[in-house]
């Protein structure tokens, strides 16, 4: 806190739970007689973290009380933790006994980044009355999507989140651990077993379809319950990017409340999962200093008017506030997807030499003939390596220039011709994918990489799908080796300029880590076992199975 700017703090100020643990808080709150609106951040993280101790001394010289809790079983709370169990049910608990105390005026305002996004967003279906506005940064609808993406072990999220916050580790370093290590381990299931007591990361392995372990707590069937306005804020490179867009559009979509579904808002940067508001290069790009956002001020704007009633102006601004890389430039828009997109299909060509980017492989408009199809072989003992992308580890994640992937001769490669004229990219982007594999598992990857003039590869957005959950997230098939199959890849979202003169290209591969885990192709029950197999992968481009790239083109 800045010395200078008096304020009363109580710290350790415990808050009992409806079944009798205490949670710990530290309360803020400025001089003056009161009572003030209140804000709030549930957090795994420390509620004396730099960060948002920072963040409540800007609150607090803006006339906002804060109370900064640790969830059940982090730092000074009690209580086991459960990683999302209980945060509904004492999220709840928390906002009504702040709405009781005297200091607070009954306005109350959430935030935080991650973990601490969900925090806020599980216990809206259970509307506090006190509670009138949030701000949920990098967060997700539910954990299954966050966890599992098409079916494929989010690995770097599942495996990282507990050596970086499990409860035993809570004041070690990572740095002294070997995190690539640690990511290769087989069987996965076993592969903490020897730092720590983690059962949650083994459930979460068993548990690889969308269950009741999944079911018994998100947002997925619970927008209809939600009154209270959020403003989401994602990066385009942002692990949960595709979590955020869920939950705006069901916030948009089906909110009880009509103020709710209206006012909502959605503000996506340049941004990884780690440097939302700043203009710092991600990866092999400088977005400029127009990428940075004053996100504190932004809480400000919104809190003043949810919670104070002022017009500022906020609830005027189109919903969407999105930042349209390649042009460099903030836009707002009216909704999400774009009302004005034209999804145009890009069909890829070979004649049976795609392979790396020294290959045959075409990417174009025109639609196929009969030409062969392309084959290569995917090793899980030699996976494609994760080169930038929407990962939570700054390492691997962001814009990357992927030219030594595109080395490989188990990545396709299909590139257009150079761009005529500007090319925008503004939306959902999918590949439709035809292909068989010799295994009765595998995955398939896709991605959509802006080829630069000086050779520059630099990835926009990507996806995986993992072969036995082409058709359902809940019930898994396998697939009968030899024969093809469609798939629908679904590579996210993006807001992406190809500047004229840039080329087009698409990746198709069949493994992406530590993002994602490796399918082992055996079609065992992923994750118990080490076992595995290499898959012989074919991709066809014939006028019967005409794979493509659906793109979400903006007219200029």
């Amino acid at each position: 806190m800045n010395p200078e700017q008096p304020l009363r703090i109580q710290l350790d100020v415990k808050v009992r739970m409806r079944d009798g643990v205490e949670l710990s808080a530290g309360v803020y709150r400025p001089l003056g007689p009161g009572p003030f609106p209140t804000l709030l951040i549930r957090t795994i993280y420390n509620n004396k973290q730099d960060r948002y101790v920072d963040w409540t001394r800007q609150f607090v010289e803006s006339g906002y009380a804060v109370v900064m809790q640790d969830c059940r079983g982090r730092y000074d709370s009690d209580g086991p933790w459960e990683p999302y169990v209980h945060e509904a049910e004492d999220g709840y608990d928390t906002q009504q006994w702040i709405g009781a105390q005297s200091w607070c005026d009954g306005n109350i305002g959430t935030f935080g980044i991650s973990y601490v996004g969900f925090t806020q967003t599980l216990p809206a279906p259970l509307r506090s009355p006190y509670t009138k506005a949030l701000v949920p940064i990098a967060s997700q609808q539910d954990n299954y999507g966050h966890i599992y993406v098409d079916g494929a072990l989010h690995l770097h999220v599942a495996m990282a989140f507990h050596i970086w916050v499990g409860r035993g580790l809570q004041t070690e370093s990572r740095n002294l651990m070997n995190e690539m290590e640690l990511y290769s381990r087989l069987p996965l299931i076993s592969a903490l077993d020897d730092i720590a007591d983690v059962p949650w990361y083994r459930d979460i392995v068993r548990h690889n379809s969308y269950d009741d372990f999944w079911r018994r707590y998100g947002l997925r069937d619970k927008y209809q319950e939600v009154e209270t306005p959020a403003y989401f804020i994602t990066g385009w490179y942002d692990a949960l990017v595709h979590e955020s867009f869920k939950q705006f559009n069901g916030w948009r979509s089906q909110a009880r409340s009509t103020e709710a579904r209206r006012v909502t808002r959605l503000m996506v940067g340049p941004w990884l999962h780690g440097t939302i508001g700043s203009s710092k290069p991600i990866g092999d790009v400088d977005f400029g200093p127009q990428a940075e956002v004053d996100i504190v001020g932004e809480h400000i704007r919104w809190y003043d008017r949810r919670l104070r009633g002022i017009e500022n102006g906020i609830d005027d601004e189109p919903p969407v506030r999105i930042f349209v890389m390649g042009e460099n430039v903030w836009r707002s828009e009216a909704e999400w997807p774009l009302a004005r997109t034209e999804y145009t299909d890009y069909y890829i060509h070979g004649n049976s030499g795609a392979n790396s980017g020294y290959g045959d492989g075409v990417l174009s408009k025109d639609q196929p003939g009969d030409g062969p199809p392309d084959r290569y072989d995917y090793d899980p003992t030699n996976p494609v390596p994760t080169m930038g992308g929407p990962i939570m580890h700054a390492v691997y994640g962001g814009a990357q220039d992927r030219r030594p992937v595109e080395q490989r001769d188990d990545v396709l490669v299909y590139t257009s011709e150079p761009l005529e004229r500007d090319l925008e990219v503004t939306g959902p982007v999918t590949m439709t994918l035809y292909a068989s594999s010799t295994t009765p598992d595998t995955d398939f990857t896709a991605t959509l990489v802006d080829v630069h003039p000086d050779g520059r590869a630099i990835n926009i957005c990507e996806g995986l799908r993992r072969a036995r959950f082409r058709d359902s997230i809940e019930e898994p098939v396998l697939i009968e080796p030899g024969r093809a199959y469609q798939y629908e890849i679904d590579l996210w979202e993006t807001s992406n300029v190809f500047k004229m003169g840039h080329r087009l290209r698409v990746e198709v591969s069949s493994s992406n880590f530590p993002r994602f885990d490796r399918n082992l192709n055996t079609g065992h029950q992923p994750g118990i076992d080490a076992d595995m197999q290499v898959a012989g992968q074919t991709v066809y481009h014939d006028s019967l199975r005409p794979s493509h790239i659906t793109l979400p083109v903006i007219p200029s």
